[in-house]
């Protein structure tokens, strides 16, 4: 699965770059990644619910929001109720980690758990039992642009393998420098669904490049698998 991230694009032709991933079967995006940031959690500012509301009224592309914000718990589910499908929240600011992953569901979203590079995967495998995807950060969050951490892949490793033994059920999801030579690891890495930025929006032809992705990736966790 490739996941556009929005981050990358130019916010005065949102709509027409909307559309632009939006096309026919092989180049179209499975995800559109949508990243809010509140300048607390972390140090930029992005978008926020209004503009999700508008976005979810210009496509049928399922919308995947990244919260990177202060409390969660609190602001989550108000993107779930408004119809995105899959909202992800950092295990750093949820207070009840759990409780917020009953919550999304019950507005009708999937839950997702991202974590950063620096927060110990194995101490959130319990909490995981109650999500829909994981979301590895092989970046810092907060901007995008950034080198891709090969280092976290060791966490979409052990996923994968707690996934293939039945321990976990979740979609393994990575965002964060992903590009046409770092997709290829993610996915030996067993990884699902890649959040590309710049990788799509500064190529002349987004559409192809999100094909161009896919062919690379697909072979890889296809081979990891066997």
């Amino acid at each position: 699965m490739i996941a556009p991230s929005i981050l990358s694009a130019d916010f005065a032709r949102l709509a027409e770059e909307i559309s632009a991933v939006g096309g026919e079967p092989g180049k179209r995006a499975d995800w559109l990644h949508v990243d809010v940031m509140d300048a607390h959690f972390v140090p930029n500012l992005t978008l926020g619910l209004p503009v999700v509301e508008s976005i979810l009224k210009t496509t049928d592309i399922p919308i995947d929001c990244h919260l990177m914000i202060d409390d969660p718990d609190r602001w989550a589910p108000g993107y779930a109720e408004a119809g995105a499908h899959n909202v992800t929240v950092h295990v750093e600011a949820a207070h009840d980690p759990v409780n917020l992953a009953k919550d999304l569901r019950a507005a009708g979203a999937k839950a997702g758990l991202a974590i950063k590079p620096g927060t110990n995967f194995d101490d959130y495998v319990e909490v995981l039992k109650h999500y829909d995807t994981l979301l590895v950060m092989s970046v810092e969050p907060g901007f995008g642009g950034q080198k891709f951490m090969a280092e976290v892949l060791d966490k979409a490793r052990k996923a994968r393998r707690l996934v293939d033994t039945g321990h976990l059920k979740l979609l393994v999801e990575i965002d964060g420098g992903i590009n046409a030579e770092t997709i290829e690891q993610a996915a030996e890495a067993g990884v699902d669904c890649f959040v590309a930025g710049s990788a799509v929006y500064n190529a002349e032809d987004p559409a192809q490049a999100i094909e161009a992705l896919r062919a690379t990736a697909a072979p890889a966790f296809a081979h990891a698998r066997a």
